[in-house]
């Protein structure tokens, strides 16, 4: 092959497999023979509308905004932290609801945990404010075309509808009438480590919120003793509970699963770690 035609080749080649970069969005998330899951994680990863809304509902989030991310990193995080809490409460014995009240099986209560958790948040492409009904106008349509394949009528409708609600009750104040959207509900609420907490907050600003987030070093999600779930929260300094008492026990106490979560919040080390060397009013 002569110089020019390879070098043309090269780029041609760089080109295509950015471009299939740009489509593409990888979930690494533990299906464990969940084909359905699969099946649905592919379709996502492969839909290049909805990797744009993705990036669409960050622009407006923290380049627009200034506030924190709500973009692929908080999907991924949800979705693992959802599917993680739902799989802990099915072996402590609670009954999913697709399970209790449609005669579904636990692999569509995965379905429904993990494409909830990936379409609650693309409403913020359109505004942040009362983002999760704008979430809806979007992902009615597209969770029935993920979904198509997979599930017919009329669990296909069944399957959306459970999606949706998961998705409006996500906001702390909506009531969750599902174990699935109480699932969703927590998982949100548990991307708060190393800053990034859901309360919203102005990115170089020193606040409450700002140190707050900041102090949240890490969030395990284990067995319980005494309940189905643990969540263990490690912190660098006390200022890390208000995150644990503003966010996370308003989200979980409004949750269709709070008997069945304990939540632990622990200090790390001896001494706190100091997050801001002077703070002035």
């Amino acid at each position: 092959m002569p110089c020019l035609e390879r070098m043309m080749y090269v780029l041609v080649l760089i080109w295509v497999m950015r471009e299939e970069q740009g489509r593409n969005m990888s979930f690494h998330i533990p299906v464990k023979g969940n084909l359905k899951l699969q099946k649905v994680l592919e379709n996502i990863g492969n839909d290049a509308e909805l990797i744009q809304l993705f990036k669409c509902a960050n622009m407006n989030a923290v380049d627009r905004s200034g506030i924190n991310d709500h973009g692929e990193v908080h999907i991924r995080i949800a979705s693992n932290a959802g599917l993680r809490i739902l799989r802990l409460l099915v072996r402590g014995g609670v009954v999913p609801s697709v399970v209790k009240d449609y005669g579904m099986e636990v692999h569509d209560a995965e379905v429904v945990v993990v494409l909830a958790a990936c379409l609650h948040d693309i409403g913020i492409a359109i505004h942040r404010h009362d983002h999760e009904r704008h979430s809806l106008v979007l992902a009615y349509p597209k969770s029935r075309q993920l979904l198509e394949g997979v599930y017919e009528e009329p669990a296909l409708t069944i399957m959306t509808s459970e999606v949706m609600h998961a998705i409006v009750a996500h906001n702390a104040k909506e009531t969750c009438l599902t174990v699935e959207a109480g699932v969703l509900k927590v998982a949100d609420a548990l991307d708060m480590s190393q800053g990034r907490s859901r309360i919203p907050f102005e990115a170089g600003k020193v606040n409450i919120h700002s140190i707050s987030a900041r102090a949240v070093e890490n969030v395990d999600i284990e067995p319980g003793e005494e309940r189905p779930v643990r969540i263990v929260i490690t912190l660098a300094n006390s200022a890390g509970i208000y995150q644990v008492d503003e966010l996370l026990r308003h989200k979980l106490q409004n949750s269709s699963i709070a008997e069945h979560v304990e939540v632990i919040a622990r200090i790390e080390g001896e001494m706190e770690r100091r997050i801001v060397e002077t703070y002035r009013l």
